[in-house]
């Protein structure tokens, strides 16, 4: 059974994690010749204070206005 983890930052509406659930879903279980129910989609956002890129925190700029 694949298991998707998506990791990103919060913000994104129901619909377009339902849609990245839809598309992720078809294509895993074209692509391992598995069923779309076996497939499993797990989202895990984070807020901007705790995710850093490059070495600097993501919420560096609104931090220092």
């Amino acid at each position: 059974m694949p298991v998707v983890r998506v990791d990103m930052l919060a913000g994104r509406t129901y619909e377009q994690k339902a849609e990245i659930a839809d598309v992720f879903t078809r294509e895993l279980a074209r692509i391992a010749k598995c069923t779309e129910d076996d497939v499993q989609i797990v989202f895990n956002e984070f807020e901007r204070s705790s995710w850093a890129k490059n070495g600097v925190m993501v919420d560096a700029k609104t931090r220092a206005k």
